[in-house]
């Protein structure tokens, strides 16, 4: 309820202005973007965005000035846990409500829609390909499309600046070394991942003579462990019940018989202790530090930082994993997938600033950010602190918490494309690290055999309007949870399909049901 009050209070708050020191800088972003220099120079601009534990970017730090340098504004941006997004929406709420929204943000679970219809974020339907030429062309046309119809006063504006996704960047990996030492195949069938899961449990696969494996896990809300509910054909992204085509409509993931057969599965592996007992329990930190201490037989999650979880277990427990993509499992009677969106989450929005000088600023930084020439140092961030050089060659460094400042800006994986990204990775690699990059490189590759587009891709988190507990998955969150632990007989998920629809679900159902026609319809 507080959280709930929280957003009313930040959609209505008046904004103030975050006034922050400049120096001087240049950048070779178009003329237009320096129509209104401010007399100090190089502006800072408040950004927030993910960070899962690393250093902050403060006012003279080395990676500010090495965004100064690339992108012409300076970034300052504070710890904020994101913690699953959670703990980062609940400071977030905070903030706007305080009257401190930041200049360039990570919205989070739809609160864009309110604060658009609020005139808080800035309006960039003219202003991207006026003063951020690099957004304005980087995006395809059928995307801007889409973030059209989802304007959420439904005039066909743009609010907010979507990851676009050209290939599906999740899938399970499951421990291949841990396989080859049991002299098993990899399975291909739910019967036979189930049998690897027993010998993951029984037969100490990892040699430590602890018989500490974890066959298979996830984290709390029941998210993570998609790859469990993929073999049933459930639309799901990270975690998160999503829509796609159930008997021909669009429909809700969560509700179908889909999901139910996929949580009787799930109560089953945690009865016979094939699933972490504590996967209901476990946040991001606990789960990593699993999957990183050479625990977690298979895991779901970015293909993209495979190499990350592989080199803090080499250095964690001196093994060197292998981890390599499962297909999706056959289950008979479903039709199973990786999920898959092109149009992504919105990953910026723009404070509504009427200081039209830091307007401009942000835009430039939009701009620059989006122009792939950057991309490169964007990566690497500071020598010394997140690469070195070797025989001239730029070498990313182990990743470290505790010296690391938050690489916080990452376009290659906002609008991301499979081979740009795979060649930023090898590029960067040591001759140390091209085992596990190489390993990263092939998953990458190897899984886009089973990702499927969903039908919901697009839809935006304004069909929820009135309904917070849905968007928040309250009444899934809870039946799942205890259906899964075995408190409540699979029997009730017909009750949580009652209780979902007459508590609004009719109503959001039918508002993405005619999103869906909208965005379909045939072109005349």
């Amino acid at each position: 309820m507080v959280i709930h009050k929280l957003r009313r209070l930040a959609v209505s708050c008046s904004l103030a202005l975050i006034v922050l020191a400049g120096c001087s800088g240049s950048t070779d972003a178009p003329s237009d973007l320096n129509a209104e220099p401010a007399a100090e120079g190089v502006i800072d601009l408040e950004v927030w965005g993910s960070n899962d534990g690393y250093r902050p970017i403060e006012k003279g730090s080395k990676l500010y000035e090495l965004y100064k340098k690339t992108l012409g504004v300076g970034i300052i941006s504070p710890y904020v846990e994101w913690n699953g997004g959670t703990t980062y929406q609940n400071r977030l709420n905070l903030k706007i409500a305080a009257g401190e929204m930041p200049d360039l943000f990570l919205p989070w679970q739809g609160i864009e829609s309110n604060l658009a219809k609020n005139g808080a974020i800035a309006d960039l339907t003219e202003l991207l390909p006026a003063y951020a030429p690099n957004v304005w062309r980087g995006i395809p046309k059928d995307v801007w499309d889409v973030v059209k119809a989802n304007d959420p006063t439904g005039q066909g504006r743009i609010y907010y600046i979507p990851i676009v996704m050209d290939y599906g960047r999740y899938a399970a990996m499951i421990r291949k070394d841990w396989l080859e030492a049991l002299g098993l195949s990899m399975p291909t069938t739910q019967e036979a991942y189930v049998q690897v899961l027993e010998a993951f449990r029984d037969q100490d696969p990892n040699g430590n003579g602890q018989q500490d494996e974890i066959p298979t896990g996830g984290r709390q809300e029941a998210r993570w462990m998609d790859h469990l509910f993929a073999m049933y054909g459930v639309a799901m992204i990270e975690g998160y019940p999503d829509w796609d085509l159930y008997d021909g409509k669009l429909t809700y993931s969560a509700v179908t018989p889909n999901m139910k057969a996929a949580l009787a599965f799930l109560s089953k592996l945690h009865k016979e202790g094939l699933l972490d007992k504590e996967s209901l329990l476990n946040d991001k930190l606990q789960w990593d530090g699993k999957v990183q201490g050479d625990r977690a037989g298979s895991y779901y999650h970015w293909l993209e930082q495979t190499h990350l979880y592989l080199d803090n277990m080499y250095k964690n427990t001196g093994v060197k994993g292998n981890f390599s993509v499962m297909p999706v499992l056959e289950v008979s009677g479903y039709q199973g997938f990786y999920s898959k969106k092109k149009v992504g989450n919105p990953q910026w929005v723009v404070k509504n600033n009427k200081d039209r000088t830091r307007l401009m600023a942000t835009l430039k930084l939009l701009n620059n950010l989006y122009d792939k020439r950057n991309w490169n140092a964007l990566y690497l961030g500071v020598e010394g602190m997140h690469y070195t050089l070797k025989d001239g060659k730029a070498i990313r460094l182990p990743d470290d918490k505790r010296t690391q400042e938050n690489l916080l800006l990452h376009p290659w994986q906002e609008l991301a494309a499979l081979d740009f990204t795979t060649r930023l990775l090898k590029g960067a690699a040591s001759d140390d690290s091209l085992w596990s990059v190489d390993q990263t490189i092939r998953n990458m590759e190897g899984a886009q055999a089973y990702s499927k587009n969903i039908a919901g891709d697009g839809l935006p988190a304004s069909i929820y309007a009135g309904f917070p507990d849905i968007n928040n998955r309250t009444l899934y969150v809870e039946y799942a949870t205890k259906m899964i632990l075995g408190q409540y007989p699979i029997s009730k998920f017909d009750e949580f399909v009652e209780k979902w629809y007459a508590s609004g679900g009719d109503e959001v159902t039918k508002r993405a049901r005619a999103w869906y026609e909208k965005v379909n319809e045939p072109v005349k």
